[in-house]
């Protein structure tokens, strides 16, 4: 059950990644038919980005009330319906209000499977987790390309993996059980029912948060930097077509998913400090 748990937990990083790369790879195509600049992608990656924060923020209250496995579902259904909205909009300001529900679903995910594989499983399965989010971010572009190959336009692409993320939903709810049941014997081992979420000031006095965090600003500011722009430097300097630009942006993403996926084995060899200051 524990491993099949695990599974489950892959299965939702690989849908955690399908949409990070949608915005980038259609763009070149998007911001014609909105009339906008083509800098106003920061706007809409911005947005999200505010919402994965405050979620994020709460999640440790979130999943304390709720446990990860409702949180999950619940995150998942809530980018799902975000991503149809996505493939229905129509106008810039459009896009912007469904960036927000998007923020929030995507940040829940995140911080609840980030947490829940940290506390139960080896830190190889952590790296191992994060190439699974590769898989689907590599997986994105390229089911934008169809949709834009086949004449059916970003809106499509969209919506094709809103489909994909209801589906993982009802995987998702089906599993709950499994969740339950392990929250219970993990409750029974540390007794730890009642622990309260930690607060902000607490969290940054824990030693090394505060680098920790810098770090990952430094690394997700280079992360999302190539994956929002990629498709559109290849279209609008280079000269590709916004459906070629799509697949070759893929590429970025399976480089990160490759490279994630050797770490799961040096995790093996190196402790985490090592793996910090290795990276």
């Amino acid at each position: 059950m524990f491993q099949l748990l695990l599974v489950i937990i892959y299965l939702a990083f690989i849908s955690l990644g399908l949409p990070d790369s949608l915005l980038g790879s259609a763009w070149p195509v998007m911001y014609q038919e909105f009339s906008v600049p083509v800098s106003y992608a920061g706007g809409i990656s911005m947005i999200i980005a505010a919402g994965t924060i405050v979620s994020s923020l709460q999640s440790d209250r979130l999943t304390k009330k709720l446990g990860t496995g409702k949180v999950t579902a619940f995150s998942v259904l809530l980018t799902a319906v975000a991503l149809f909205g996505f493939s229905v909009s129509h106008s810039y300001v459009a896009l912007c209000l469904w960036a927000v529900p998007y923020g929030l679903g995507a940040g829940s995910v995140d911080a609840s499977l980030n947490n829940y594989v940290a506390l139960h499983y080896a830190s190889r399965h952590m790296s191992w987790l994060h190439c699974m989010w590769g898989v689907g971010a590599s997986l994105g572009p390229y089911v934008m390309g169809y949709a834009l190959t086949g004449g059916q336009g970003w809106n499509m692409g969209y919506r094709y993996i809103a489909f994909l993320q209801i589906g993982l939903t009802a995987i998702l709810l089906f599993s709950l059980p499994l969740w339950k049941k392990q929250t219970s014997e993990d409750t029974e081992q540390s007794g730890e029912e009642n622990k309260k979420p930690l607060s902000l000031k607490e969290i940054f006095g824990i030693p090394g948060a505060k680098e920790i965090i810098v770090t990952f600003f430094c690394y997700c500011a280079l992360e999302q930097t190539a994956g929002l722009w990629a498709s559109s430097y290849l279209v609008l300097q280079r000269g590709l077509s916004a459906e070629t630009a799509a697949g070759f942006a893929s590429l970025f993403y399976i480089g990160i998913t490759a490279g994630r996926a050797a770490g799961g084995f040096l995790t093996m060899k190196l402790n985490d400090t090592q793996m910090i200051r290795l990276g």
